[in-house]
């Protein structure tokens, strides 16, 4: 058995236990640091949604895999560079890491037709460390408004727990923020604790090594 369909397997349980349905959840195959090759055999199982955290390998991968599978829906997870959010937002569907006012003010400026088309969620930094990207839990919901109100539809949040802590309060403080705010969609989850993610709502799971294996 493959290991992506080795993760299926795995998957399928974990929406069960949640007492989840599978069409309300998307598995997004993060491809950083992933040969074309490795994608293509993931490709070639028929799944379409991936993840990046690098516009050089976004540019470097996939125009060529998108002019052969046309369906495919890529997604940027990585931190967001003003001076890059602009070519990050032209080459991806969704944007997971909208998390300052410098990006929101560009984004506002961009053209009203490609903003339309694009997929965004805001990163909220729910366990407040200094280190990490994402908008203080205090001033979340200003934030959002403020996205609003520049043209920028909010899609969704996203959270990176920390890792010394069980992740379930953070998954939870972001669950409650989305509901308080009318956000249909959590970007929570990755290889190790996606079935706590599903447990509290989580519509977009990020998965890397358990379905491309360990990274060199």
């Amino acid at each position: 058995m493959s290991r992506y369909k080795e993760f299926l397997k795995n998957f399928e349980k974990s929406v069960s236990s949640a007492k989840r349905s599978i069409e309300e959840i998307e598995v997004i195959a993060v491809s950083k640091r992933k040969s074309t090759q490795d994608i293509l055999a993931i490709l070639q199982e028929g799944h379409l949604s991936y993840g990046e955290n690098q516009l050089q390998e976004v540019k470097k991968k996939w125009p060529e895999l998108s002019s052969i599978y046309k369906n495919i829906k890529l997604h940027f997870i990585g931190s967001l560079q003003s001076k890059k959010i602009v070519d990050i937002i032209t080459n991806c569907d969704v944007i997971h890491a909208l998390d300052r006012e410098k990006l929101v003010n560009i984004i506002s400026k961009l053209d009203k037709s490609l903003i339309a088309k694009k997929t965004f969620f805001v990163q909220i930094n729910t366990g407040s460390e200094v280190q990490k990207s994402g908008v203080d839990l205090n001033y979340a919901e200003e934030f959002i408004q403020l996205c609003r109100q520049n043209g920028i539809k909010i899609s969704g949040l996203m959270c990176l727990p920390p890792e010394n802590e069980q992740p379930d309060k953070h998954f939870q403080i972001l669950q409650s923020l989305a509901k308080n705010n009318h956000i249909a969609n959590l970007s929570m989850g990755m290889s190790n604790d996606y079935d706590i993610a599903l447990k509290y709502g989580s519509t977009h799971i990020r998965i890397g090594t358990a379905i491309f294996g360990k990274r060199s």
